[in-house]
C-alpha cells in the first residue's frame, strides 16, 4: 500500500482499508499461512470483513455511492460489491465468531475469494501496485493510514 497515491481520492484512508481486507480476502496462499496458521499481526477473517464494511457501511448500500471518493470509477465499485456479498453471505451463514477453518471450508468460499481477487486486482493496479505482492501486516496498514 505504500506506494498508493494518496492525493487523488478524497477518502484514501477508507480505500487503504477496502484494499487490505479485498487483499486478504483474495488471496488462498495468505488464508492457509497466517489465518489458519494463526500467525499474529494479520487479524482473521471477522476483522477483514469488519475493514471491508466499517466505514463505508458497503453492508448496507453500494459502493456505487463512493465512486469519486473512494472508488474510481463504477467498475470498481460493482467489483467490491460483488465481494461484499459474497463474504457477508458467508458471515452471516457460519457466524462472525466462527473459526478461521469455517470460513475456508464453506461451499461458497472458492467464489467469494473469487470475487475478492477480482476486485483486489482492479484496485491494486488503478494504484499502480503489484495485485501478487504478499498483504500487508495490519501495523503496516496502521502506519499508512495514520491511524492508531
Amino acid at each position: 500500500m505504500g506506494g498508493m497515491p494518496i492525493d487523488d481520492m478524497p477518502w484514501w484512508r477508507w480505500r487503504a482499508n477496502v484494499r487490505s481486507a479485498l487483499h486478504m480476502l483474495s488471496d488462498v496462499r495468505f488464508h492457509e499461512e497466517c489465518w489458519l496458521a494463526g500467525v499474529d499481526g494479520y487479524g482473521d477473517v471477522t476483522d477483514a470483513v469488519y475493514r471491508l464494511v466499517e466505514d463505508t457501511w458497503l453492508d448496507n448500500w453500494s459502493a456505487e455511492k463512493y465512486v469519486g471518493t473512494i472508488f474510481r470509477d463504477p467498475g470498481e465499485a460493482a467489483l467490491v460489491d460483488a465481494a461484499v456479498l459474497g463474504v457477508l453471505r458467508i458471515m452471516h451463514q457460519v457466524g462472525p465468531d466462527a473459526p478461521v477453518s469455517a470460513y475456508l471450508g464453506h461451499q461458497s468460499w472458492p467464489d467469494a475469494v473469487r470475487a475478492a481477487r477480482e476486485a483486489h486486482v482492479r484496485l491494486a493496479v488503478n494504484d499502480g501496485e503489484d495485485p501478487d505482492a504478499p498483504p500487508q501486516p495490519l501495523h503496516a496498514l496502521r502506519a499508512f493510514t495514520g491511524a492508531t
